[in-house]
């Protein structure tokens, strides 16, 4: 029963796409001269969202993301002790490094495309009111973060329609079933409410983190 979330506040207070970055993101400046153990992210003037392995150009802020599991003194260990020095040569990353920046770009970039995808289609749709000027943000950073590969552009496409079902109302309603059935003084049994969560689980939880 330890996945069931203990009060109705929770449930009502925090959307899908709210809870999409909290998990992670670790948000920083940019420091040191060399990040071989990072990637980066950030959004350009038209609001577009940028990801990558490189440096953003030179006065743009964005968000450093560190490989999860990587010290700073692993990851200065990985570019050669004389990298945060002014002018010196970085030592090429170390194979597992480049790897796992590559699977945390990946992950990343899903994350931007799925979430880009997902509110194109609402925004079309009449779902929400919208502008051409959103329509075409979304549009640029869905075909910047989305994968050209049919097969995995197709996994996408799925995760993107499994989000928009746990952000739909019916969702919503079903979270909030949930909380009802887990506030003080309930009477729901305990079949109840494992078979609520169960369909919460199932049908209402996002895709992406």
């Amino acid at each position: 029963m330890s996945r069931i979330i203990s009060s109705r506040r929770s449930w009502r207070t925090r959307s899908p796409i709210g809870r999409l970055s909290a998990a992670a993101i670790l948000t920083a400046l940019l420091a040191s001269p060399v990040a071989l153990g990072q990637v980066y992210r950030w959004v350009d003037a038209d609001g577009v969202t940028h990801l990558s392995s490189e440096k953003p150009p030179a006065g743009v802020k964005a968000e450093r993301i560190d490989i999860p599991g990587m010290s700073k003194s692993s990851s200065s260990k990985s570019t050669g002790s004389s990298a945060g020095k002014a002018g010196a040569a970085a030592t090429p990353a170390a194979p597992e490094v480049v790897a796992q920046r590559e699977e945390l770009l990946g992950r990343l970039r899903t994350r931007e495309c799925v979430i880009a995808l997902e509110a194109l289609e609402r925004k079309t749709s009449g779902a929400e009111p919208s502008s051409a000027a959103e329509i075409r943000r979304l549009k640029q950073t869905a075909d910047l973060n989305c994968s050209q590969d049919p097969a995995r552009r197709s996994q996408q496409e799925d995760m993107a329609a499994k989000l928009r079902v746990a952000n739909s109302p019916s969702c919503a309603e079903a979270r909030n079933r949930l909380a009802d059935l887990m506030a003080s003084g309930s009477n729901a049994s305990r079949e109840q409410v494992r078979a609520q969560q169960a369909f919460v689980d199932e049908h209402c939880t996002s895709p992406v983190r």
